[in-house]
């Protein structure tokens, strides 16, 4: 898993679209098109991970995209991380025996520790926790309530519980196209020994190679690769 600094496009889902947020609030997205053909575009320009997330199933807690959703582990051929909606062991155990790579728990592995173990012990470094923080706090339910965890320590404490990786994401900058804050991701890294995947605010190519610096394994990348700030393949030549 990740044993090189990857830069992983994100297909997040809304209404069966691609979508892209900013700062996580409904109705602030742009519309990019069929989630297929953006999987397939991104594998055929090097990508040899896609991060999707169902952002009905964040919100509304139903995977209303889970069609999208198989019909690009058909499609493609590199790993696949999935997140929203996923909000039971049994859940997460169906997605991966249909050929998820790794299940992306938030709002779930906040009310339930415990399910991280759960899964764990019959798919070890599967579980992705999602940290979301706004304000220095963890966020759940599609990022609209607050937890008061913070997001170092929470890391830590999903490792502890068996979490193979930490998917952190800054919500004050996410989809705005404005940069990374590297600090809170270094934080998150420090904590914890397991890789962690930084997402949000990401703008420049400048910003993918702090992210690599600051100790993330990787970086979601979204916004920025959809309205061609750079290509894929130039974010990864850069590192």
């Amino acid at each position: 898993m990740f044993p090189e600094f990857e830069i992983i496009p994100a297909v997040d889902m809304q209404d069966g679209q691609v979508v892209q947020l900013v700062g996580g609030e409904r109705g602030t997205g742009r519309t990019y098109g069929d989630p297929v053909e953006a999987a397939e575009r991104w594998v055929d320009a090097g990508a040899e991970t896609l991060h999707l997330v169902d952002l009905d199933g964040a919100f509304e807690g139903d995977r209303e995209n889970a069609p999208a959703v198989e019909a690009i582990l058909d499609a493609v051929d590199v790993d696949v991380q999935l997140g929203g909606g996923i909000r039971t062991a049994h859940d997460a155990c169906s997605l991966l025996e249909l050929g998820v790579d790794r299940v992306i728990l938030g709002t779930a592995a906040v009310e339930n520790p415990a399910i991280v173990g759960a899964i764990s012990e019959d798919f070890p470094g599967s579980v992705m926790v999602s940290l979301d923080a706004k304000d220095g706090e963890v966020v759940v339910s599609g990022w609209t309530e607050g937890t008061g965890l913070d997001p170092a320590e929470a890391a830590a404490r999903y490792e502890d519980e068996g979490a193979g990786t930490i998917l952190f994401t800054d919500v004050d900058v996410e989809g705005q196209l404005e940069g990374i804050r590297r600090e809170p991701v270094e934080a998150v890294v420090d904590a914890v020994d397991i890789p962690v995947v930084a997402s949000g605010g990401v703008s420049t190519l400048e910003d993918v190679r702090a992210l690599k610096d600051a100790g993330a394994a990787a970086v979601v990348v979204g916004t920025a690769l959809y309205e061609g700030r750079f290509t894929l393949e130039e974010a990864m030549e850069s590192v």
